[in-house]
């Protein structure tokens, strides 16, 4: 246990600085175009993106730190604590892909401008949920012996799914499991108990599902050679 926890960055492709400065500026560059924005407009009506794309990153670092903090994946209370943290972040990270809702034809800027700002955002969000996630289920294995890495990933998907939902149209934030728990846990009790009352929750949930799921695997198979 102990030596495959040490010798776990060598294992981790992204965990050169190459990705992490690529990364880093895709991120700058998301929040350039914002201020640009804002000073050629003087609205400032798409702050709230990076705001969300914090939030997105927040799990990427919880992965990272247990890469290259190892004695808290030993550890594991210290282990069990870092996983909750990450599974009430991780949502935020695919959450960006609905701000796509926001593009509007806004007479202070041109379309195209707005759709290129949306589309770095939840490139970035996408991003850092999935090495996250990556990351995650190469933890894991030190951890948990299970004969597919799909055991680890669908379920964690599906409730990403489940936290888009919650996010975008029950308006609940990550931290609401701890400033509102009755008012979540209620909301979510009623979605798992009246699934015929909730089938358009079900419908996008289903669908972000199957799309994170593709999503996923297809960007973890441009990472094997080609055949």
């Amino acid at each position: 246990m102990k030596n495959a926890v040490l010798t776990l960055k060598s294992q981790m492709p992204w965990m050169k600085s190459e990705l992490h400065r690529w990364l880093a500026a895709s991120m700058l560059f998301s929040v350039l175009l914002v201020l640009a924005r804002t000073v050629y407009t003087g609205e400032r009506v798409m702050f709230f993106l990076v705001w969300n794309l914090f939030l997105a990153y927040v799990p990427y670092f919880i992965t990272n730190w247990l890469q290259f903090n190892p004695d808290w994946i030993q550890k594991r209370w210290k282990f069990a604590g870092a996983f909750l943290c990450w599974l009430l972040f991780i949502p935020n990270s695919f959450y960006i892909l609905t701000d796509l809702f926001h593009l509007r034809s806004y007479w202070t800027m041109p379309m195209w401008y707005d759709l290129a700002l949306l589309l770095s955002f939840a490139w970035n969000g996408l991003l850092l949920g999935i090495i996250s996630v990556r990351q995650m289920e190469r933890i894991m294995r030190l951890l948990v012996r299970y004969k597919h890495e799909m055991y680890f990933i669908v379920p964690i998907i599906c409730l990403n799914a489940f936290g888009i939902y919650i996010g975008r149209y029950l308006r609940f934030n990550s931290w609401d499991i701890i400033a509102s728990p009755f008012s979540l846990a209620i909301d979510i009790l009623n979605i798992l108990i009246h699934p015929i009352t909730y089938i358009n929750a079900w419908g996008m949930i289903g669908l972000y599902t199957f799309l994170l799921c593709f999503i996923y695997i297809t960007i973890q198979q441009i990472n094997k050679p080609a055949n």
